[in-house]
């Protein structure tokens, strides 16, 4: 079985820029040692006559006709802006030449 050390988190906790206590970090390891002992009993499966699926059910989308519509008019659009100017929202500078 493979173990995930206490020091091992505190250095991905620290890479990851997290401050864990001590006794996080012996939960953390212990949490995240039971998982890939629970990943790595899936290696016992037989599981060569299994097909390849990406999804345990069928998916499928639902997609819409992609059609050209008409918009509002530009009128409608920025009659509510607060500030306009040559048919187009303006808006304040925040980057400087």
């Amino acid at each position: 079985m493979t173990t995930i050390s206490k020091e091992t988190v505190e250095r991905v906790a620290n890479l990851a820029r997290l401050e864990v206590s001590d006794q996080e970090a012996e939960n953390f390891a212990k949490q995240l040692g039971n998982i890939i002992h629970m990943v790595e009993k899936l290696d016992e499966l037989d599981t060569a006559n299994v097909e390849p699926t990406s999804h345990a059910i069928e998916v499928s989308n639902v997609l819409r006709e992609d059609k050209s519509i008409a918009g509002l008019p530009r009128e409608e659009v920025l009659k509510n802006a607060p500030d306009k100017q040559d048919g187009m929202f303006k808006v304040p500078t925040i980057m400087e030449d």
